[in-house]
């Protein structure tokens, strides 16, 4: 396997139930993009969390860590919630010897204007060629963690 891409919710995954008029955490997107693109790497999707980001806690944060430390793979990408893609990031500083991207949308990735397709292929491609470390992958920019922000009017995430 040459990637691991873990999921745990967010935009990414999100929903809209028109009966309802609400959204909620779906399947995790991440293999339909990639199957979709035709992607000639081998890849294993596990979905760990099914979290809207603002309600991702410190204990849910250990959790992603501890999955991360224990990971077989040294390659891995996170699917995650904007809103608190940072601080997780931050969380993950500890994880020496593996690159791990994080990588969000600030539209579901079902919505045809969706940033996720982009962002996805972005992050894989960013894990594929970088060096150990925690990243964020948004707006077409790699960050590292301690040095990246979302900047919620202008809708990107940006250098502190």
């Amino acid at each position: 396997m040459d990637l691991k891409i873990l999921c745990t919710g967010g935009t990414f995954d999100k929903v809209y139930y028109d009966a309802l008029s609400d959204y909620q955490i779906g399947e995790p997107q991440v293999e339909w993009i990639l199957k979709q693109a035709g992607v000639n790497f081998s890849y294993e999707i596990e979905s760990i969390l099914k979290k809207d980001s603002l309600e991702i806690t410190h204990e849910d944060q250990e959790h992603i860590v501890a999955k991360v430390k224990t990971e077989r793979c040294n390659k891995i990408v996170i699917t995650h919630g904007t809103d608190t893609m940072v601080e997780t990031a931050q969380t993950l500083q500890n994880v020496k010897d593996k690159t791990v991207v994080l990588v969000g949308a600030m539209q579901p990735a079902r919505f045809k204007d969706s940033d996720a397709t982009y962002n996805i292929g972005f992050a894989t491609s960013a894990a594929s060629i970088l060096s150990s470390g925690i990243y964020i992958a948004m707006n077409g920019q790699l960050f590292n963690a301690d040095e990246v922000k979302k900047n919620r009017d202008a809708g990107r995430f940006e250098n502190k």
